[in-house]
């Protein structure tokens, strides 16, 4: 019975309830459970587990959570405007600058993977070819509702 119960369980985790992607750092614990030795089969107790599993998610009120990086902008003076602008355009939140020598500031900025796609050639085409970064992942937070629902759209 929890053998079969868990590997339900375990499918349902790998194909997510929402999004299509995998849930994370979560416990599950089963109260109840009946078996009956001639007409209790092993795929029923799967089927069981991840229904009621993924019937608990969905009353839950799941949300979809993105990831958030920390970047480090080595740009010339003269386009931080631009590229601060173009980093809060897109949902990024500019943290500080440093000033560098040789007219380039550091910029620190944090924001969401989801709008850094071909960010390397945006960049290059706000500093003229002279802009560098480097990111790293922050953390996960929800997604705004726009967002969540194209995600979940495109698992349909």
């Amino acid at each position: 019975l929890l053998p079969a119960v868990e590997k339900g369980v375990h499918q349902a985790l790998e194909e997510g309830a929402i999004s299509g992607n995998p849930i994370k750092d979560l416990e599950v614990t089963v109260y109840d459970g009946k078996y009956h030795a001639v007409d209790s089969k092993e795929i029923a107790f799967v089927i069981a587990g991840k229904k009621a599993f993924l019937d608990a998610v969905n009353n839950a009120a799941p949300i979809v959570l993105e990831p958030i990086v920390q970047m480090e902008l080595y740009i010339p003076t003269s386009s931080v405007g631009d590229v601060s602008g173009d980093l809060s355009g897109n949902r990024g939140l500019i943290e500080g600058t440093e000033p560098e020598a040789n007219n380039f500031t550091i910029l620190r900025a944090k924001a969401p993977v989801n709008e850094l796609q071909d960010y390397a050639r945006r960049l290059r085409s706000l500093t003229g070819g002279e802009g560098t970064f480097n990111m790293t992942l922050s953390h996960y937070e929800p997604a705004p509702p726009n967002v969540q629902n194209r995600v979940c759209d495109d698992t349909i």
